[in-house]
């Protein structure tokens, strides 16, 4: 059953580059165009693909047998070797393994394509190559019931040669073709090849072990030696080191690490050791969760594909009839012998035709440029993503954590008169032990640092985006913006002064009222990441238009976005007023992407055209976006632009050469030329040019992998 979700027990799941909804737990063929599925994601211990292998042994035993009909075909007759009626008993003889045995997989997929009225390039091969045979063996075997004008050189004019080689390059072209599709996973194997196949296990008594990978659970102890890998997601406890990230982020320079770092799995241990907890492990690891949505994407269609479906849908229906009426109009308006002339013409048109070349020309660009992306830290969710990405005009930006670290340091706090500081920053970090936002960590943090008692806070409650409010020791207490504070009913003017001057350095400020009344102002520092002026210089010169939309005031947004030199800057922005914002700026007329982190981000993630989330954030927002930046550096926004262009070129490349081709090789096939200049295209030569077309749809695919993206 078409689209049907196999549950492959303990195994592989096989689905079809062509129709992604077709999955199978078990090797087979596609029952839409006929090719061989293919596992949906790749494995590092695969054997070698078993259609190849088939294909190739088929190819080679019978090829000595389709030289020698080939030979006797072309010279038997003009030199004499035999009489004409023996030759062609001879070539029935040769023929039939090459047609009964080596071709029996065509056939078996034409009878299927006929049985799931799903006509495909099959269906046109085993029509073709059948017609030959079926009827050279009738003129072999009755010879007098043919009229006398198929008679050429002293017998029935017999396509045994035809078939045969038809059948050796159809079985040529799919080695070439498997092979160069092979190579299209390469990036995700090699993904897959960077996990470790063991960790050191640290146990309780001191004692140290290597164990497999698959036992490592969450919670355990690991050592991690220079040189190793990191065995699996978690968090430095005890030693510093740098590790290098490159296989996952595409970022070259190592990343130093120490105590209450996060270390991601696959990534290796330079030069000193280190000891980790494991806090995610199997298909919880960023590595997996990588390689899973490659794969995802990589079987995704691109909206560029729709058209191809439509016409490779009536395409073979259309061959089929052209077919016909060249048999039909050569046989009774062509020149002597004219049904031969019909029959080697409609042969032609049904070889030369092939709807493979069309359908695969956007999966394999597909294919290739997520899995190159990937190793650049650029996940893409669906092919629809990759086409749509080069079309942004308009970026999007959060602050906190998109151009800053998102690591925010504590600054200052500052107390009305008749309260203290220590007491403002208690009670403030004691509301924000609920909150999941870098800046209340930062608040928390100093409030350890400085050994403030703390106390859990009897209600809590996220103002969506402008701050967080409960009740802390029987005080309604509120923490947040300015916004926060008017829905408060908060007199802060007394506080004004000392944040603006803060606002002003580039710190963000957050007001503490306290029962209805202004207690303080604490101020977080969030330094802007080093990659962030580079990367806006970056995506300036690339004509587009950048936008920071921030929770943050005014006067800090507006200090961080001089600096930056960025084009227009929000502040005060709620999470409802970033999606608005996306909204206005698409009412414009502009194609929008949206970057952030967090939670709050998701909303306008999943508003904007391209959703953009900075892999160092939430699931949720990873969930959101359409793309996804393994390390948060905006640069990778450049190098994803560059991939969707030319990815997108090249599906349009594919697509062009497989129109064209079959646009020109069909009325060739035909014979229109043959009244112009007297040319005809045998049908050995339309099977080498449909064997060559997907190839070349493929090759062409693979050259993205080479490409300066």
């Amino acid at each position: 059953m078409l689209g049907h979700e196999a549950a492959a027990v303990g195994g592989t799941i096989y689905t079809c580059p062509m129709h992604p909804q077709i999955r199978r737990n078990a090797p087979g063929n596609c029952p839409i165009c006929g090719m061989a599925l293919e596992p949906l994601l790749p494995g590092l211990d695969d054997e070698e693909n078993p259609e190849l292998v088939d294909f190739r042994r088929r190819f080679w035993w019978t090829l000595p047998l389709t030289g020698i009909v080939f030979v006797l075909a072309m010279f038997g007759t003009r030199l004499g070797w035999m009489s004409p009626a023996i030759q062609s008993w001879v070539e029935l003889v040769l023929s039939t393994p090459i047609i009964l045995w080596a071709g029996w997989p065509f056939f078996v997929r034409c009878w299927q394509s006929i049985r799931n009225a799903s006509p495909n390039m099959w269906t046109l091969i085993g029509l073709g190559t059948g017609a030959a045979y079926a009827y050279s063996v009738a003129a072999t075997v009755a010879p007098h019931g043919f009229p006398q004008s198929f008679i050429e050189h002293g017998r029935v004019g017999v396509y045994f040669e035809a078939a045969a080689v038809i059948v050796s390059l159809t079985l040529l072209g799919q080695i070439l073709e498997l092979r160069a599709r092979g190579q299209t996973s390469s990036a995700l194997k090699a993904l897959l090849g960077l996990a470790p196949k063991t960790a050191r296990r640290v146990n309780a008594d001191g004692t140290e072990g290597d164990i497999p990978l698959a036992h490592v659970h969450v919670g355990d102890r690991l050592r991690v030696r220079p040189g190793e890998k990191v065995p699996v997601d978690g968090v430095v406890l005890d030693g510093e080191s740098s590790i290098d990230e490159s296989m996952l982020t595409g970022e070259p320079m190592p990343v130093r690490k120490q105590p209450g770092d996060k270390v991601v799995g696959a990534t290796i241990n330079t030069s000193g050791a280190l000891v980790m907890q494991a806090e995610r492990v199997g298909s919880e690891t960023m590595l997996s969760q990588i390689v899973g949505m490659v794969a995802q994407a990589q079987r995704s269609r691109a909206p560029m594909q729709r058209l191809a479906d439509v016409v490779a849908g009536w395409f073979v229906l259309v061959v089929i009839a052209i077919a016909v009426l060249t048999f039909f109009v050569w046989g009774f308006v062509g020149p002597q012998p004219s049904w031969v002339f019909g029959t080697l013409n409609a042969l032609s048109v049904l070889i030369i035709a092939c709807p493979c070349a069309l359908g695969l020309a956007t999966p394999m660009s597909v294919m290739v440029a997520t899995g190159k992306a990937a190793t650049q830290g650029i996940l893409f969710r669906d092919a629809a993503a990759i086409e749509s990405f080069r079309t942004i005009d308009t970026i999007v930006v959060d602050k906190t954590g998109t151009l800053t670290e998102g690591r925010p340091a504590f600054d200052r706090v500052v107390a009305t008169a008749g309260r203290e500081e220590a007491e403002v920053l208690r009670i403030a970090a004691s509301l924000d032990q609920g909150s999941e936002h870098p800046l209340a960590h930062a608040i928390v943090d100093e409030a350890r640092r400085r050994r403030l008692v703390l106390v859990a806070p009897e209600s809590f409650e996220s103002a969506s985006g402008i701050g967080v409010r409960g009740a802390v020791e029987g005080r309604h207490v509120a923490l947040g913006n300015t916004a926060l504070m008017d829905e408060e009913g908060v007199d802060y003017a007394a506080l004004t002064a000392d944040a603006e001057k803060l606002r002003a350095q580039g710190a963000s400020v957050m007001y503490l009222a306290i029962d209805g009344k202004a207690a303080g102002i604490l101020a977080v520092s969030d330094p802007i990441k080093a990659t962030t002026m580079q990367a806006v210089r970056q995506l300036r010169e690339t004509g587009l238009h950048l936008v920071m939309a921030t929770g943050d005031g005014w006067t800090t947004a507006r200090a961080v976005g001089r600096k930056l030199g960025i084009d227009e800057v929000i502040g005060e922005v709620k999470p409802a007023d970033k999606v608005a914002l996306v909204e206005r700026l698409q009412a414009e007329g502009r194609r929008v992407a949206m970057a952030g982190e967090g939670i709050n981000a998701a909303p306008a993630l999943a508003r904007a055209d391209i959703g953009i989330a900075m892999g160092t954030g939430t699931d949720v927002a990873m969930d959101a976006g359409h793309v996804t930046l393994v390390k948060g550096d905006l640069r990778a926004i450049a190098r994803a632009r560059r991939i969707s262009t030319d990815t997108v070129r090249n599906m349009r490349q594919n697509l062009g050469f497989a129109l064209v081709y079959n646009a020109l090789g069909v009325p060739i096939a035909a014979g229109v030329l043959y009244p112009v200049v007297g040319l005809l295209l045998s049908p050995m030569i339309a099977a080498v040019a449909m064997s060559l077309s997907s190839v070349s749809v493929v090759s062409n695919a693979l050259r993205l992998r080479a490409s300066g993206s």
